[in-house]
């Protein structure tokens, strides 16, 4: 009878403890949630840049091409 009764108190506090632990769990994947989008964010403005980069730099090259074959 006092084995189950012990039993009963530790699962009480494995529970608690799990609870805890599941608390933290839950906060910490918040953060990581936004520091992930966060870098998402900052990757797709990066990519954007390069984009705009090459860009301009073939509409130069062939503006360049085009305006030595008008004259």
């Amino acid at each position: 009878m006092q084995d189950n009764i012990d039993r009963v108190v530790d699962r009480g506090a494995n529970l608690a403890q799990l609870q805890s632990k599941t608390d933290d769990l839950q906060a910490t994947s918040g953060q990581f949630k936004r520091s992930a989008n966060q870098v998402r964010k900052r990757m797709w403005w990066k990519d954007l840049k390069w984009k705009i980069i090459i860009l301009v730099t073939l509409l130069i090259i062939i503006g360049i091409i085009v305006g030595k074959y008008q004259r």
